[in-house]
């Protein structure tokens, strides 16, 4: 099976602030992370997408115990985002003290960036990830 979006391309469009997804050509389903099939028909007919990178925040939480290598970052907010065209997404949210965040935050909408996370024992390198900031 051949991948539409590998994961190394994901990533370099994220390091670019271009959210890159895959369209479903059978029902339209998109998907984000990358994966082989759609998440909805498992159809592997699939077109690469760029995304607005804009939605709202549906759940969240907010870290105090970081994973080896991020003690400096904590604590910290991970949300999950409705995206407009679909999908949720799970990143950081910025901008925002994270011993502040209450339930008001869900709902509201926020807009993608990213930042780069150095690799550590476990992974293969350096790392793009998704990050949120409350729109206006």
């Amino acid at each position: 099976m051949e991948h539409k979006l590998s994961f190394k391309e994901y990533n370099e469009a994220l390091k670019q602030n271009k959210l890159l997804g895959l369209k479903c050509k059978q029902c339209g389903t998109v998907t984000v992370p990358p994966r082989i099939a759609c998440s909805e028909c498992t159809s592997t007919d699939l077109d690469v997408t760029e995304l607005s990178g804009k939605g709202k925040v549906q759940t969240f939480t907010t870290v105090f115990v970081v994973p080896e290598g991020r003690e400096s970052e904590c604590p910290y907010v991970i949300v999950i985002v409705e995206l407009d065209e679909g999908p949720w997404l799970m990143g950081n949210l910025t901008g925002i003290d994270p011993k502040a965040v209450t339930m008001d935050i869900m709902g509201k909408r926020v807009k993608m960036g990213h930042a780069v996370f150095p690799g550590d024992k476990y992974s293969a390198g350096d790392e793009a990830r998704p990050l949120f900031s409350l729109e206006g």
